[in-house]
């Protein structure tokens, strides 16, 4: 059987570096990862970042070779191969300022429009599309509701949806919905908040738990049958991984909140809790799981190396697909030199970030994604694995056309020299310290 081996290994310098091998059978038996075809797990929806307006005003600014970096980056074959992208409804904390798309307490929505968002962020997006064919599954979520339909009339520092105003944010979505599709942009996904259980300093809105699920059960779900948009799946949570199955099944004692609900999102900023993901996936096995949000804060990793931040991204990507994700979405597709603009000074890192010469940077955690989202397709199932030791990360897939994927990732100061089981064929595999590798077979 042939296999095709891609490496990433900083301290030799490969960056994606293919070999052309074939499989034979090798009698070892303690140095072994197996990969077990027959045993599925869940399909892959696809790999994506965030189209937010920090990202767009950077591409902006970019000289058009910057730009064609970008786009081909990203979105092209020879790039990460992405085929899903994550919007925010009006202004998040990576956004120049505050903004909606309507006045201050129009809540008929009289004054709505997204032409703001035809400055910077709909271009960028239209290109996306471009350069990926069209194929781009795309997500919208919003920080904040406008301040007037808030507790604390303010679109930051948390505060509460309030009751009156319930009916006219269901409808605010589905305007932003109809008035993207005017322009060329095809939603298929809606989270109902970002992150609603953390009261920032910037655009940021508290639901309970309740709360959400009487949002979609009684409001949002029935705003989107209304106007033929209930193809739109409804994701709920959009938080971070460790309060997820509990946020999860008290969302759905509303009743009837369940059968609206197509999935749920998860962010990484607490951790691991690859079981929290298990959790939801065996009590609930109809719903999506997307990893929506993840970054290298400066305000925490100030001090992280390229190969730390590299492998951050990895060890999540790899832990939350083996644990049942459908979908992996970066954050920030594109940031300037300072990890901005973000009006809050809440900086981070991106894998490709301005250079402030008109150019872009790649990072090392751009190439460490690239090792799942340009090997695993869309519709790729995740297959059973057993390893020798816990130290050699590994998940692997089936991909649409038959191909197998594994991605093995070692994060441990010594090479690992292993053996690739599938029956009866063999592949001897080498993996650098902090190394990672792709093996196709």
């Amino acid at each position: 059987m042939q296999a095709t081996i891609i490496t990433t290994d900083q301290g030799s310098e490969k960056l994606w570096q293919e070999e052309t091998v074939q499989t034979r059978h090798i009698e070892e038996y303690m140095r072994v990862i197996n990969l077990y075809p027959d045993i599925k797990e869940q399909e892959i929806t696809g790999f994506g970042g965030a189209f937010t307006e920090a990202a767009a005003h950077c591409y902006a600014s970019l000289s058009e070779a910057g730009k064609r970096a970008v786009m081909e980056g990203y979105y092209s074959d020879h790039g990460l191969r992405y085929n899903m992208g994550r919007v925010p409804i009006h202004s998040c904390d990576f956004s120049l300022g505050n903004y909606t798309y309507i006045e201050e307490g129009d809540k008929e929505l009289k004054t709505f429009t997204i032409d703001h968002d035809e400055k910077e962020i709909l271009p960028m997006m239209r290109q996306a599309l471009l350069q990926a064919s069209g194929q781009i599954d795309w997500l919208c979520v919003p920080w904040s509701p406008p301040a007037f339909m808030k507790s604390n009339s303010d679109m930051n520092h948390g505060g509460s949806l309030l009751e009156e105003y319930k009916e006219s944010w269901a409808a605010y979505f589905v305007r932003f919905i109809e008035e993207y599709r005017k322009r060329g942009i095809s939603f298929r996904y809606v989270n109902v908040q970002n992150e609603p259980q953390a009261a920032q300093t910037w655009d940021s809105c508290i639901y309970s738990a309740l709360e959400e699920g009487d949002f979609v059960t009684r409001f949002l779900a029935p705003a989107f049958k209304k106007s033929g948009l209930d193809d739109i799946g409804i994701f709920i949570w959009d938080h971070n991984k460790e309060g997820f199955y509990q946020r999860i099944k008290e969302t759905f004692q509303v009743e009837g909140c369940r059968e609206q609900v197509t999935g749920a999102s998860v962010h990484w900023y607490t951790g691991d809790h690859f079981d929290a993901i298990r959790a939801v996936r065996k009590a609930y096995p109809e719903l999506k799981i997307f990893f929506t949000e993840g970054c290298v804060e400066y305000s925490r990793f100030a001090g992280a190396g390229e190969v730390q931040k590299a492998e951050m991204y990895a060890h999540d990507m790899l832990g939350d697909l083996k644990a049942g994700c459908h979908a992996i979405l970066d954050w920030n597709l594109l940031l300037d030199e300072n990890g901005g603009p973000n009006h809050v000074g809440n900086f981070c890192a991106a894998p490709m970030m301005s250079d402030g010469k008109g150019g872009v940077e790649r990072h090392l955690s751009y190439y460490y994604i690239g090792h799942f989202s340009r090997y695993i397709q869309k519709g790729a199932i995740q297959i059973m694995t057993s390893s020798y030791t816990n130290q050699i990360e590994t998940v692997a897939f089936i991909n649409p056309g038959g191909s197998r994927t594994a991605v093995l990732l070692n994060r441990t100061d010594m090479a690992a020299e292993l053996v690739l089981r599938e029956e009866t064929a063999c592949l001897p595999v080498r993996i650098a310290p902090h190394g990672i590798v792709t093996v196709i077979l």
